[in-house]
Formats: C-alpha cells, sequence, structure tokens
C-alpha cells in the first residue's frame, strides 16, 4: 500500500492541489476541507515549518519552490518559523467538523496550533 492517498486525481492534479491547499493554510492560519485532504495536507504544512525554523536561505528556496505565493513564504520565514522555533514538530491541528450537506464527505477544520 502506498504511503499517500490519491484523492481521485493524477499526480499532478494531486501536487498543484495539494500545494495550493499547502499555501492557504499557512496564509490564512486555518481552512475547512475532507478529513481525508487534511490529513495528507497537514505533514506537508509541517514540513514547510520546519524550513523555516531552519531560516537560511537553501531553506526559503526549498519552500519558494513548493508554496504557490512568495508573499506566504516570507510570511512563512518572518512570522510563522519563529513562532514555533521552541516546538518540535505538532505545529497543525485537525478538529472533524460534521459532514458536508452534499454529498455527506467528512469535513474537517485544519488549523495552524
Amino acid at each position: 500500500m502506498a504511503g499517500y492517498r490519491k484523492l481521485g486525481k493524477t499526480t499532478d492534479a494531486r501536487m498543484a492541489m495539494l500545494r495550493q491547499q499547502t499555501t492557504d493554510l499557512l496564509e490564512h492560519g486555518q481552512m475547512r476541507t475532507t478529513v481525508t485532504r487534511a490529513k495528507e495536507i497537514a505533514p506537508l504544512a509541517e514540513k514547510m515549518i520546519t524550513l523555516a525554523k531552519q531560516n537560511d536561505l537553501a531553506a526559503y528556496r526549498q519552500a519558494l519552490a513548493f508554496l504557490t505565493k512568495e508573499d506566504v513564504a516570507k510570511k512563512l520565514f518572518d512570522q510563522i518559523g519563529p513562532k514555533y522555533a521552541d516546538r518540535n514538530g505538532g505545529y497543525t491541528r485537525i478538529v472533524r467538523a460534521g459532514f458536508r450537506r452534499g454529498d455527506a464527505a467528512e469535513i474537517a477544520v485544519l488549523e495552524l496550533v
């Protein structure tokens, strides 16, 4: 079994969606999405925050290569990284928030702790 979920998308579409949703999470601090998507986004966001804690040019460029907005990368390194400087992992939280009305998909709120 693979270590990730395909989410009904091709590899390119899935990676584009995960990059965008990770960027949105870091930009806004929280987001509502399905539980399965939240479980895929959380580790990517944690990795971006870990890069921000390194606070060097190589890490910044790695973050820029993944995130879709340059100002979010700047916010990540200027505000979010220092905020979690004394914390070793566990930067995100998934809170289940009921079911979506249209297709009964389970919804979760993914937020930065």
